[in-house]
């Protein structure tokens, strides 16, 4: 294993993943919300930066190779957790986030029976969209969240605090109550047909590496 700069980005990144679980438990709404996606959004730059710098400073490695995939696995199967956990039982997004996560859990699983096969599996532009899709689809929601904790605040007419203990006792719900179309019911609305959009092309891949797998998967008569 060799520590530099984009060995170092990539396992920042990894830690990053279940500190945005975190957030929720040592802050109050929507500060939690505004520091996970702050932390996020700096995890998912990291992802440009240490895959170009690999590359730039000729430091591609093994290491980095193998850990680059799974931080934003863990990245965006975390997150995704968080957000369905506090966004209630939407049906418009618990259906995009289970294609999701089946898609990244069914891919892993293809790999490792595959072992050294695998690397006929590589790493498409199109599966680069779908990792950048996804991002933006969970920063955008995060951002929503965010808002409409914030909106609910204001229309109960309590403070954070007040409120987050009404939204733990079930007397507040903090997306019911953004009725109106304002800047926190469009950040929820674009964020969520930004996971419809990740999820068709979660989809996708994924049957794109079913495909080529299935020579590899054929019994030998």
């Amino acid at each position: 294993m060799i520590w530099n700069l984009p060995n170092s980005l990539t396992v920042l990144r990894l830690l990053a993943a279940p500190g945005v679980a975190v957030m929720f438990l040592y802050f109050h709404r929507p500060w939690a919300d505004w520091f996970a996606l702050a932390l996020f959004v700096g995890a998912a730059v990291t992802d440009w930066f240490d895959g170009y710098l690999a590359r730039l400073w000729k430091q591609e490695s093994k290491f980095g190779a193998m850990l680059d995939p799974i931080a934003d696995k863990a990245m965006v199967v975390i997150a995704i957790m968080v957000i369905t956990g506090y966004n209630g039982m939407n049906p418009w997004l618990i259906l995009p986030a289970a294609v999701i996560l089946f898609r990244e859990v069914f891919v892993s699983g293809l790999r490792e029976y595959l072992g050294a096969a695998a690397g006929t599996l590589k790493v498409t532009k199109l599966a680069k969209w779908k990792t950048t899709a996804q991002m933006v689809a969970i920063a955008v929601m995060f951002l929503g969240t965010g808002l409409e904790y914030l909106n609910g605040v204001a229309m109960k007419g309590m403070t954070t605090e007040q409120y987050a203990e009404a939204v733990m006792a079930g007397l507040a719900d903090p997306v019911r109550a953004c009725g109106k179309r304002d800047c926190a019911s469009l950040a929820g609305d674009v964020g969520l047909v930004l996971m419809w959009v990740a999820a068709f092309l979660t989809a996708l891949t994924g049957w794109e590496y079913f495909r080529k797998s299935l020579p590899l998967l054929r019994d030998d008569k």
